[in-house]
């Protein structure tokens, strides 16, 4: 029994070597290709040049500035013809408006109470219109300048005193435009 047990192994041995693979006689395996490194991307097209235009500054807006002259000032009482000190102080202006881009004057003549309301709106509009002729003659644009009279409707002083009719006896006048640069 002893030989057919070797007998045994043998055939064993021999199936299982049959079984088994040479190394050295397998063919060698192909490494898998290495990825290849990715292409770097294209450069981006350059951009045109735009030419840079300068910034302009924004244009200012229009301001106004109101000037209050008291009508003694400008006119003798119950008249609206302008007193020499009433010119030189209107020359003042005008000079001042030369310096701006006008847009609009407005002349707004005002009185106090002495005399009927129908009178003394009829005195200030005629002192706002004697001012525009003023302004007018000293280059001002006739087209530019606007008048208006509120006769006793608006004081700014209580009328049952003296200073306060004085103050209440004047002309505004608002001046709109833009400083120029």
């Amino acid at each position: 029994m002893k030989m057919k047990n070797i007998s045994v192994l043998a055939i064993a041995l021999a199936f299982a070597a049959g079984c088994a693979t040479d190394e050295a006689t397998k063919p060698a395996a192909t490494p898998a290709p290495k990825p290849a490194a990715p292409t770097p991307a294209p450069a981006p097209a350059p951009q045109p040049v735009q030419e840079v235009k300068p910034v302009e500054a924004p244009k200012p807006k229009p301001v106004a500035e109101k000037v209050t002259f008291a009508s003694d000032v400008l006119f003798d009482f119950d008249k609206s013809v302008v007193k020499p000190d009433g010119k030189a102080k209107l020359d003042d202006l005008s000079a001042k408006v030369r310096g701006i881009s006008l847009e609009v004057v407005i002349a707004i003549g005002h009185a106090d109470s002495i005399g009927s309301d129908a009178y003394n709106q009829k005195l200030s509009v005629r002192r706002a219109e004697s001012v525009k002729a003023y302004l007018v003659s000293k280059g001002i644009e006739a087209n530019r300048v606007y008048t208006e009279g509120k006769g006793k409707k608006q004081p700014v002083a209580d009328n049952r005193t003296k200073e306060g009719r004085a103050k209440n006896r004047r002309v505004e006048i608002e001046v709109i435009g833009t400083r120029r640069l």
